[in-house]
């Protein structure tokens, strides 16, 4: 036998790939990971009941099998967390050996943060996960790189920009010509990541949109009024803040008669997107990419972007958006599946991961 022959019999042994086959992008995502590691689907039936509760039977054995879940987040989040809560717990209690979950965008990313009296919600769904019996996670380009302390399990956060990269240099003919635009100083770290490996210049976009002068009177931006009582000794009075307000719009670096190419990890509201292509078309820049790895592309986003200066959108397939592109001829999809595969290759025989993690840099 030769060593792919033998690996083959191995994996078809031990190794077992399911994925929700509520959504179609969930199985189509599965197939081309499970043809490149030449093995076939888990039989598994995923699908809701009259009353929308989740219901999960698994067709075969997976008892002292390694276990691999794909999911991906469709338009109904809360139901894509449930189908794969589910399947988890039922591996687990099936007597799996490891079960990792593949799930290219995490959910609830956003909200990894306390935001007034707000709580962390990604701390919560981390907490779920570990509960019903993940032992690994594969993701990509976590909204923010601490989430991975959120959980008691490895989880290897892998990069997309190698694709995004290789769809700058193979797609776009004198991207040499390019700057590459961080559209809010919060994003220049990946700006500047992008910009280093392709030997181009970097933009970054500051403040924002001025009100008119008559709505700076209207009361809106003066600051609270401070009650006073005896309570409150004089001398621990608390100092009144001023309220932070954010300078007119600048670009730091040249753009004209440059192609921009903003980067970032989402995108989903466009609004700033759209925002920034129209300052970088007044700062003579005439062509804008926008490159980003989840295309949540929410609401009237599709017809946002073709309404607006941008040219082209580059997302990757680690979100559904199959009914965005045909709204928007502009955006397009660059496939990311193979890294998925070879990461549960590498976790299944035990290989190293820094293999795909060479030449990435801290800030993508």
């Amino acid at each position: 036998m030769t060593p792919l022959e033998l690996y083959m019999n191995h994996t078809k042994g031990g190794l077992v790939i399911f994925t929700a086959n509520s959504h179609p992008s969930s199985r189509e995502m599965g197939k081309r990971i499970a043809e490149r590691l030449g093995v076939e689907l888990g039989q598994l039936q995923v699908y809701q009941e009259a009353n929308r509760e989740t219901r999960v039977q698994i067709q075969e054995s997976v008892r002292g099998k390694d276990v691999f879940v794909i999911q991906t987040m469709s338009k109904d989040v809360n139901t894509s967390i449930m189908e794969m809560l589910i399947m988890v717990y039922a591996c687990r209690t099936s007597c799996a050996r490891s079960i990792t979950g593949v799930l290219p965008y995490f959910p609830y990313s956003k909200q990894c943060k306390m935001r007034k009296r707000g709580s962390i919600v990604t701390k919560l769904i981390a907490s779920m996960m570990c509960k019903a019996g993940l032992t690994h996670l594969i993701t990509m380009d976590l909204h923010q790189k601490e989430i991975q302390g959120f959980f008691n399990i490895p989880v290897d956060n892998l990069r997309a920009s190698p694709f995004l990269l290789q769809y700058i240099q193979e797609e776009i003919p004198d991207y040499r010509n390019a700057v590459i635009v961080a559209k809010s100083p919060a994003s220049a770290k990946r700006a500047q990541s992008f910009a280093e490996r392709l030997r181009l210049g970097i933009a970054v976009i500051h403040g924002e949109a001025q009100d008119a002068e008559s709505d700076q009177v209207d009361g809106r931006h003066s600051p609270p009024t401070v009650k006073t009582t005896g309570a409150i000794h004089p001398s621990m009075e608390i100092p009144l803040l001023i309220p932070k307000e954010k300078p007119p719009i600048t670009v730091v670096g040249d753009v004209g008669g440059r192609i921009a190419i903003i980067v970032d990890d989402i995108i989903d509201d466009v609004d700033s997107f759209v925002a920034a292509a129209e300052t970088l078309k007044e700062r003579g820049a005439y062509k804008i990419f926008v490159m980003a790895t989840h295309g949540l592309l929410s609401s009237e986003a599709p017809r946002f972007i073709e309404e607006s200066a941008i040219d082209e959108v580059v997302v990757t397939n680690t979100i559904p958006h199959e009914l965005q592109k045909l709204q928007c001829p502009k955006i397009k999809t660059v496939d990311i599946s193979m890294i998925l595969s070879e990461a549960i290759r590498r976790i299944y025989n035990g290989e190293s991961m820094s293999y795909l993690f060479r030449n990435i840099g801290v800030d993508d």
